[in-house]
């Protein structure tokens, strides 16, 4: 197998000349410097491994060192190799096709590594140290062997640069200085190499953990996102609910946000809304309206008046050193009406804050939006005033509640939905119970350009179709929710 059929085992090799003058001092002596070859040898591969060269692809900056090597002196081979534990592994070998490795011991490489300067033999089978190896007496007829070592700046020596001859020969001092030179070569290749290596790792590090911090981020997001609507929509009698939520990043935690909660008297409050800004600051300000909504609605049967007390409670939240902080809202009470303990239909009582008013989908067809001229913004001006609007729910109707996101939403070619093709949409949906026609929302959601959208909320009441049996009229109670999904 080429010309190291056998490398001489580096710590034979290094043992015999470091204890060749100690064998007539004392077996205490050769056994320390026998532990000290094995020292060294152990930190010289540590070396080897660092560079993670060994069994690494044909290169061509190395492949030229060689073809350099052989043109320049003229002979058939001429190799770049690394000295592993227990072989000889060639990153490029001219005049050698197909040899890879060879085995370490005996050899010639395994020897020059242990010499800080070129190591040459110019007639090997008059020169000891060679004359014994069998590439000598082989069919190669290994004659002239020059190597220099590629040592590293503190001080280990991974392998060699050498260059081989059939016949004897000689190599002067010019020779021995260009040999080394190729093996600095060689040593800045591998310098060049490795510090590229470092920063591939690094740089792969550095996404890793901006995966998992990415991937905490949004865990987090989702996490607050829940916290900051219902964990689950309450089961009111007579109605179907069903609510979705979707926000633009799963980075962020969005600034919109709906509620449902009971009041005195067998009502409900619904509320959706749309906080300014997003991230930590619109939570803090969502969690804020939510629960000021929530205490204040048990003290006020109004929708207007709660929203003006909510309207001064954020005002006085401002001041002068922070962003105003304002939001949107629909808030709507719903009263049922009640025949023989069933309710027959439901009063909606729908004020409005800046906010798209909700449409009723009539069980007779077609859809219209609550006439709640959007009023004003909640929080901005301290007499900010409100509109209402009163409608009745009856079985086989549906009431929508949305955020601009759905009417701001952009298709692909950067056109706004809008709010007549949102009328025009849910008008051909009606019929449908809250579940179904949230699909059918989320449906149309889907076809918009995730890259131009927005936070979106959406909660649908429906009252389903009364239905005979046993001569009594019933109705069907079911609530659905999805939150936290994003585009």
């Amino acid at each position: 197998m080429g010309f190291e059929v056998g490398i001489a085992r580096h710590e034979g090799s290094w043992t015999s000349s470091v204890v060749a003058g100690q064998r007539d001092a004392s077996p205490l002596a050769a056994e320390a410097a026998q532990v000290e070859a094995a020292r060294m040898e152990a930190t010289r591969m540590e070396a080897v491994r660092r560079y993670d060269i060994l069994d690494t692809p044909p290169d061509g900056a190395f492949d030229r060192v060689a073809r350099l090597a052989a043109r320049w002196f003229d002979v058939p081979i001429a190799s770049v190799t690394i000295v592993d534990e227990d072989r000889i592994w060639f990153k490029s070998a001219h005049g050698l096709d197909g040899v890879t490795q060879i085995g370490r011991d005996p050899g010639l490489c395994g020897s020059a590594i242990l010499d800080d300067d070129t190591y040459v033999v110019t007639d090997a089978v008059n020169d000891p140290r060679a004359c014994d190896n069998p590439l000598v007496a082989s069919e190669l007829g290994v004659r002239f062997y020059a190597a220099a070592p590629i040592a590293t700046a503190d001080g280990h020596r991974l392998g060699t640069v050498n260059v081989i001859d059939t016949k004897p020969r000689g190599i002067d001092e010019a020779g021995m200085a260009t040999l080394r030179d190729l093996a600095a070569v060689v040593m800045d290749e591998l310098e060049l190499r490795l510090s590229a290596l470092h920063r591939l790792r690094l740089e792969r590090e550095l996404r890793e953990q901006a995966e998992r911090d990415r991937a905490e981020i949004e865990s987090f997001a989702t996490t607050l996102q829940r916290s900051l609507v219902p964990p689950a929509l309450p089961r009111i009698p007579g109605l179907e609910l069903a609510a979705h939520y979707r926000t633009a990043s799963a980075r962020l935690v969005g600034g919109d946000f709906y509620d449902v909660f009971p009041l005195a008297g067998g009502r409900w409050a619904v509320v959706l809304g749309d906080v300014c800004g997003k991230g930590a600051a619109a939570a803090s300000l969502t969690s804020f309206i939510r629960y000021t909504l929530r205490s204040l609605a048990t003290h006020h049967d109004d929708p207007v008046a709660v929203l003006s007390e909510l309207n001064a409670a954020m005002i006085a939240e401002q001041s002068l050193d922070t962003l105003p902080k304002f939001c949107t809202a629909a808030f709507a009470v719903l009263s049922p009406n009640p025949d023989d303990g069933d309710p027959t239909e439901f009063e909606v009582v729908v004020a409005a804050g800046g906010h798209p008013p909700p449409y009723l989908l009539p069980a007779a067809g077609g859809a219209q939006a609550l006439a709640t001229p959007h009023g004003m913004l909640i929080g901005m001006l301290p007499d900010a005033r409100f509109i209402t609007c009163t409608a009745r729910l009856r079985p086989g109707d549906a009431l929508v509640f949305y955020t601009d996101g759905l009417t701001e939403a952009r298709t692909h070619t950067g056109e706004e939905f809008g709010e007549q093709p949102l009328e025009e949409f849910l008008a051909t949906h009606t019929g449908c119970r809250a579940a179904e026609l949230t699909g059918h929302l989320v449906t149309l959601l889907d076809r918009f350009d995730p890259r131009r959208a927005d936070d979106v909320a959406l909660l649908t009441l429906s009252m389903p179709p009364t239905s005979a049996h046993d001569g009594v009229t019933r109705t069907e109670t079911t609530a659905t929710t999805e939150v936290g999904d994003h585009g």
